[in-house]
């Protein structure tokens, strides 16, 4: 029988060298003889806990109750009882003596007394605490007495452990015995090892070793006697000296002291059985036991019900034990989200809890969980992701943002639900800084290409913003080719009065980014135009960028005429003083998502609206300014840049993006969004048309015979696409004419042919389309006093 026990203790060892965990530091106390070390396995690391036991007699009456124990332990398996893991017995010699010590290893756990100390709760939540662990040991020994008919016979505080999630659990199974409540010839003693029970826990029939009386009482007696010894050691805080303490009930709850006192009962025939104190007790009803219970069997709720508890979970949370919520509630509700139990509104509950972590902890029990949730199908699900991302953004590494996260998220950029649209476009804002170069050029610029001529005006308009404040994170040759087109060719062009707003600022914004011949030559023209905007605020915010675009250029030219040639071909926002609050205006907005700027901006009219919301439509949009969005553009007719040798020619698009990352652009002959993704624009409206119009005419300049001489004319060659060459344009007579008549083709020949002024002397307005079609002016013959014909005449005879 003795090598059988140790073939059964020994488990899968032979010796503590074979243990395969290491055994560390003792807690301070321990059940009867047991000590109790942390621990950790070999294989991996994580946490156990081992028990001890020692003797120098292989028939040590401890031992043999230790043997009886480590069975029990191995063969009861309950989820409030000591889950076992591993257990080996061993014979050492020290000279003549001999030592055998018997090894268990369980999951890891703390002596509940210990526990206790470092948690140092106090009044109402000490309560609750101490409900739920009372709750979870009465259903350990009533799964022993009802359901296996053993009687485990030493309740009390030492043997309940408390686990990393704070649960109590039973253990201390030397005693446990079956119940011979049948065998009323038996005269022996029912629990063979009673002699380890403390005569202070020992009921007055066990006391009296009266086992006849025993056996006739219920099977729960000697346990419910326990239970009523553990409670007044709870509640006391402190350890049971002799039986005579327990009538001193000061120290009990109110609405446990009848159920304290059935369980103590003199009578072991009318002791309470643990079964009816779950069920009857009024001091297991609180928040705490309750909340518990609905997470644990969250699978037989309906939605309903799973909705409402989750909504209401943020706020029940904070009344609950900060510690119990952290490490017990929390892996709860990560558990129910991540298999799908949980309702989406779980979500942010489970941010809530994970903001009291620390950042160590957050990444370790909360960010697993988050990730795996954007695989997720349900869209709830993934609209409660993107609307906290805040949360949790910054605690993502690069690596799983580029690899785990966006390829989920992306799929949100052309969802049919234009809130989802908008939410994952403003998470770019938080994600954007973490994405490869590759992954920014080859996917999130294509995505961004479709969005700013998106149906919704406020996505189009905040696809402008992100642009402006992502800026810093592209290379420069993706800077060159996107941001001008992104900014000039779609946003200034925009129907949306707040989306033209969004691109003005864009581009004072990202400023830095830009040398000095694109700011002439293809930023300026474009701003100009919007000086005599419809609307109010892009008119101010225009005025604002044409000041600061040409003081950049100002200090351009300062520095070439003093010969400082350093830093000279770009001078970016960079260089004036109010850079700061431009920069600070695009992630100051984005990040309020929907709030205005806390930052002050450069004028009171010429503040940046932040990311629009798509709840509110286009109309209400455009009667609030502070929510921006952009319109459909038009990129069907191309605007016309003045070409320079140092800048690439511009079409309607974003320019070429590859999944390569190109460093040098100047082999580059577009700029445009055109090659990221092809697009089918609408036509532009009235009133858009004749903005693009105005567009369309570069920078006046006085004309000079030699000013061909200027142009390459690999340029002339690249502008025969356009539908009129904008250098006629210069001819015009006056501002006030801006018919397309006016903007002439040349007939032939270069312009030093023509007399530039020779427009002066056309005719009236109602056949001024004619004359100038025909031969650029000459064909009419003005009235001889004007003083146009007489300059005309004196021009041909120079000539």
């Amino acid at each position: 029988m003795l090598k059988f026990l140790k073939g059964v203790v020994a488990g899968s060892g032979t010796g503590v060298k074979d243990l395969p965990y290491n055994i560390g530091d003792p807690y301070p106390s321990a059940w009867g003889s047991w000590s109790h070390f942390h621990g950790t396995s070999k294989d991996d690391g994580s946490p156990v806990s081992v028990f001890s036991i020692s003797g120098t007699n292989a028939q040590d009456g401890h031992l043999a109750a230790a043997r009886n124990g480590v069975k029990r332990l191995r063969t009861v398996r309950h989820p409030n009882i000591l889950s076992f893991l591993h257990s080996t017995e061993v014979e050492s010699f020290d000279g003549s003596t001999s030592k055998v010590t018997i090894y268990i290893v369980t999951e890891p756990v703390m002596p509940l007394s210990e526990k206790i100390k470092e948690l140092g709760l106090s009044g109402s939540q000490r309560d609750e605490y101490y409900a739920w662990g009372l709750n979870q040991i009465a259903k350990a020994v009533s799964f022993l007495n009802n359901d296996c008919k053993l009687v485990h016979g030493n309740v009390c505080l030492a043997s309940v452990v408390v686990t990393q999630t704070l649960d109590w659990k039973l253990h201390a199974f030397d005693v446990l015995s079956e119940f011979d409540g049948n065998n009323e010839a038996a005269t022996g003693p029912m629990l063979q090892y009673a002699w380890l029970i403390g005569t202070q826990y020992k009921s007055m029939e066990l006391a009296k070793s009266d086992w006849a009386a025993i056996r006739k009482s219920p099977p729960w007696c000697i346990d419910s006697w326990g239970l009523g010894c553990l409670i007044y050691e709870l509640f006391s805080g402190m350890k049971l000296g002799k039986t005579e303490e327990l009538r001193n009930t000061a120290s009990i709850p109110k609405s446990l002291l009848p159920d304290y006192q059935r369980l103590l009962s003199s009578m072991p025939s009318r002791r309470l059985n643990s079964s009816k104190l779950l069920e009857n007790s009024e001091y297991f009803q609180n928040k705490l036991v309750d909340t518990i219970h609905f997470m644990e069997i969250l699978n037989l709720k309906d939605s309903v019900e799973k909705d409402t508890f989750f909504r209401k979970l943020p706020n029940l949370a904070e009344q609950l034990p900060r510690q119990i919520v952290l490490k017990k509630l929390l892996p709860l509700l990560a558990s129910a989200l991540e298999f799908g139990s949980a309702a989406a509104p779980a979500l942010t509950a489970l941010l809530k809890m994970g903001s009291w972590l620390s950042t160590e902890e957050f990444s370790a029990k909360v960010l697993p969980t988050v990730v795996k949730l954007y695989a997720s199908n349900d869209r709830a699900v993934r609209v409660g992701l993107l609307q906290h991302i805040d949360q949790y953004g910054e605690s993502l590494s690069a690596q799983i943002v580029d690899d785990q996260v966006y390829p989920h998220i992306s799929t949100g950029f052309s969802d049919t639900s234009a809130f989802l649209r908008e939410l994952t476009l403003k998470s770019m804002l938080v994600l954007a800084p973490k994405l490869s170069q590759r992954t920014m050029s080859g996917s999130l610029l294509k995505y961004l290409s479709k969005l700013q001529v998106d149906e919704e005006p406020a996505i189009r308009t905040n696809t402008t913003i992100l642009l402006g404040n992502i800026a810093s994170y592209l290379n420069d040759g993706t800077r060159k080719r996107v941001l001008i087109n992104a900014f000039t060719v779609r946003a200034l062009r925009d129907t949306f009065s707040p989306a033209r707003g969004a691109g003005v600022m864009a581009l004072c914004a990202t400023s830095a980014y830009y040398d000095v011949n694109e700011i002439a030559t293809r930023i300026l023209p474009n701003i100009v135009v919007l000086t005599i905007d419809p609307d109010s605020d892009v008119r101010s915010k225009a005025f604002q960028a044409v000041d600061q675009f040409l003081l950049i250029v100002k200090q351009h030219h300062d520095k070439t005429n003093t010969g400082d040639t350093t830093g000279a071909a770009n001078e970016g926002i960079s260089s004036m003083p109010g850079n700061a609050g431009l920069l600070g205006w695009a992630m100051s907005s984005l990040t309020n998502k929907g709030k205005p700027s806390e930052q002050a901006p450069l004028a009171p009219s010429n503040s940046i609206a932040p990311l629009a919301s798509t709840s509110s439509n286009a109309s209400s949009a455009m009667e609030t300014p502070i929510t921006t969005s952009i319109s459909h553009v038009s990129s069907s007719t191309d605007i016309a840049d003045i070409p320079v040798p140092a800048s690439p020619t511009s079409t309607d698009g974003w320019g070429e993006i590859e999944n390569g990352i190109h460093e040098e652009e100047h082999d580059s002959d577009k700029d445009g969004w055109d090659d990221i993704q092809p697009l089918d624009e609408p036509k532009p409206p009235v009133a858009l048309a004749n903005i693009q119009a105005a567009q369309k005419r570069p920078v006046s300049q006085p004309v000079k015979p030699q000013a061909t001489s200027l142009r390459p004319k690999s340029t002339v060659k690249v502008m025969k696409d356009e539908d009129n060459d904008l250098w006629g344009s210069i001819a015009a007579p006056a501002p006030r004419t801006v018919s397309k008549p006016l903007i002439v083709k040349p007939a032939g020949g270069s312009l030093d042919d023509d007399d530039p002024w020779a427009s002066i002397a056309a005719p009236a307005p109602t056949t001024r389309a004619k004359p100038l079609a025909a031969s650029r002016g000459r064909g009419a013959k003005p009235v001889a006093p004007k003083l146009g014909a007489q300059r005309i005449n004196r021009t041909s005879s120079g000539m």
